[in-house]
Protein backbone atom coordinates (compact mmCIF):
# COMPACT_ATOMS: atom_id res chain seq x y z
CA UNK A 1 0.00 0.00 0.00
CA UNK A 2 1.46 3.11 -0.87
CA UNK A 3 2.11 6.40 1.50
CA UNK A 4 -0.49 8.27 0.07
CA UNK A 5 -3.24 5.28 0.32
CA UNK A 6 -1.90 5.19 4.11
CA UNK A 7 -2.33 8.82 4.58
CA UNK A 8 -6.08 8.47 3.07
CA UNK A 9 -6.76 5.60 5.21
CA UNK A 10 -5.80 6.97 8.27
CA UNK A 11 -7.92 10.37 7.58
CA UNK A 12 -10.94 8.06 7.38
CA UNK A 13 -10.22 6.66 10.51
CA UNK A 14 -9.68 9.72 12.26
CA UNK A 15 -13.35 11.62 10.84
CA UNK A 16 -15.16 8.20 12.12
CA UNK A 17 -13.39 8.66 15.92
CA UNK A 18 -14.02 12.12 15.51
CA UNK A 19 -10.53 13.07 16.28
CA UNK A 20 -9.90 16.54 15.27
CA UNK A 21 -6.52 17.39 16.34
CA UNK A 22 -5.26 14.26 14.22
CA UNK A 23 -7.66 15.19 11.26
CA UNK A 24 -6.38 18.35 11.08
CA UNK A 25 -2.68 17.42 10.63
CA UNK A 26 -3.34 14.42 8.19
CA UNK A 27 -4.98 17.07 6.48
CA UNK A 28 -2.26 19.74 6.50
CA UNK A 29 -0.14 16.86 5.53
CA UNK A 30 -2.87 15.65 2.40
CA UNK A 31 -2.77 19.29 1.70
CA UNK A 32 1.04 20.12 1.51
CA UNK A 33 1.30 16.88 -1.11
CA UNK A 34 -1.56 18.85 -3.20
CA UNK A 35 -0.25 21.27 -3.81
CA UNK A 36 3.46 20.03 -4.60
CA UNK A 37 1.75 17.46 -7.33
CA UNK A 38 0.23 20.79 -8.90
CA UNK A 39 2.97 22.98 -8.37
CA UNK A 40 5.17 20.12 -10.49
CA UNK A 41 2.34 18.73 -12.24
CA UNK A 42 3.63 15.37 -11.17
CA UNK A 43 2.21 12.50 -9.04
CA UNK A 44 4.50 12.33 -5.89
CA UNK A 45 5.89 8.90 -5.01
CA UNK A 46 6.58 7.54 -1.44
CA UNK A 47 10.11 9.23 -1.77
CA UNK A 48 8.67 12.27 -2.40
CA UNK A 49 5.68 12.77 0.04
CA UNK A 50 8.49 11.49 2.98
CA UNK A 51 10.27 14.48 2.04
CA UNK A 52 7.50 16.34 2.79
CA UNK A 53 6.59 14.81 6.00
CA UNK A 54 10.20 15.14 7.11
CA UNK A 55 9.72 18.92 6.01
CA UNK A 56 6.97 19.29 8.13
CA UNK A 57 8.38 18.04 10.69
CA UNK A 58 11.00 20.13 10.83
CA UNK A 59 8.80 23.38 10.35
CA UNK A 60 7.05 22.13 13.58
CA UNK A 61 10.07 21.97 15.41
CA UNK A 62 11.33 24.99 14.12
CA UNK A 63 8.04 26.32 15.50
CA UNK A 64 8.25 24.68 18.96
CA UNK A 65 11.39 26.36 19.64
CA UNK A 66 10.09 29.70 18.78
CA UNK A 67 6.98 29.26 20.54
CA UNK A 68 8.75 28.55 23.90
CA UNK A 69 11.11 31.73 23.52
CA UNK A 70 7.79 33.56 23.60
CA UNK A 71 6.90 31.96 26.31
CA UNK A 72 3.44 30.19 24.32
CA UNK A 73 3.36 27.03 25.28
CA UNK A 74 -0.09 26.39 24.34
CA UNK A 75 0.79 26.56 20.92
CA UNK A 76 4.36 24.37 21.35
CA UNK A 77 2.17 21.68 22.74
CA UNK A 78 -0.25 21.93 19.58
CA UNK A 79 2.73 21.81 17.38
CA UNK A 80 4.74 18.65 19.35
CA UNK A 81 1.20 17.06 18.87
CA UNK A 82 1.49 17.76 15.17
CA UNK A 83 5.35 16.14 15.17
CA UNK A 84 3.81 12.87 16.38
CA UNK A 85 0.80 12.41 14.26
CA UNK A 86 3.35 12.86 11.35
CA UNK A 87 5.92 10.96 12.59
CA UNK A 88 3.86 7.80 12.56
CA UNK A 89 4.30 8.22 8.78
CA UNK A 90 7.86 8.08 8.95
CA UNK A 91 9.88 4.60 8.88
CA UNK A 92 11.45 3.24 11.64
CA UNK A 93 14.10 6.01 13.31
CA UNK A 94 17.77 4.84 13.59
CA UNK A 95 19.22 4.21 17.09
CA UNK A 96 22.82 5.63 17.88
CA UNK A 97 24.70 2.36 17.51
CA UNK A 98 23.10 2.17 14.07
CA UNK A 99 24.01 5.48 12.66
CA UNK A 100 27.56 5.40 13.98
CA UNK A 101 27.50 1.63 11.83
CA UNK A 102 26.12 3.36 9.11
CA UNK A 103 29.07 6.24 9.76
CA UNK A 104 31.68 4.05 9.85
CA UNK A 105 30.46 2.04 6.28
CA UNK A 106 29.80 4.85 4.48
CA UNK A 107 33.57 5.74 5.58
CA UNK A 108 35.33 2.78 4.72
CA UNK A 109 33.01 2.69 1.30
CA UNK A 110 33.73 6.10 -0.36
CA UNK A 111 37.32 6.15 1.22
CA UNK A 112 37.11 9.23 3.02
CA UNK A 113 40.19 10.07 5.24
CA UNK A 114 39.56 14.29 5.80
CA UNK A 115 37.42 16.72 6.27
CA UNK A 116 36.92 17.35 2.71
CA UNK A 117 36.18 13.82 1.89
CA UNK A 118 32.37 14.74 3.71
CA UNK A 119 30.52 15.04 0.87
CA UNK A 120 31.44 12.39 -0.73
CA UNK A 121 30.41 10.35 3.00
CA UNK A 122 27.43 12.08 3.26
CA UNK A 123 26.54 11.44 -0.64
CA UNK A 124 26.84 7.61 0.58
CA UNK A 125 24.99 7.91 3.69
CA UNK A 126 21.86 10.79 2.50
CA UNK A 127 19.81 7.74 0.89
CA UNK A 128 20.53 4.83 3.88
CA UNK A 129 19.29 7.52 6.56
CA UNK A 130 16.59 9.94 4.85
CA UNK A 131 13.41 10.00 7.17
CA UNK A 132 15.49 7.41 9.82
CA UNK A 133 17.58 9.97 11.15
CA UNK A 134 17.95 13.88 11.21
CA UNK A 135 20.81 14.36 8.76
CA UNK A 136 22.17 17.80 10.39
CA UNK A 137 22.67 15.50 13.14
CA UNK A 138 24.39 12.86 11.71
CA UNK A 139 26.62 15.06 9.35
CA UNK A 140 27.96 16.73 12.73
CA UNK A 141 28.67 12.84 13.69
CA UNK A 142 30.69 12.59 10.39
CA UNK A 143 32.14 15.57 10.75
CA UNK A 144 33.70 14.95 14.22
CA UNK A 145 34.87 11.38 13.20
CA UNK A 146 36.46 13.17 10.22
CA UNK A 147 38.51 16.03 12.28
Amino acid sequence: MSLKDQLKDQQKLAMLARDKARLGTIRLLMAEIKQREVDSRIELNDEDILAVVIKMVKQRRDSISQFEAAGRQDLADKESAEIVVLQEFLPQQLTADEIAALIEQAITESGAAVMADMGKVMAVLKPKIQGRADVGAVSAQVKTRLA
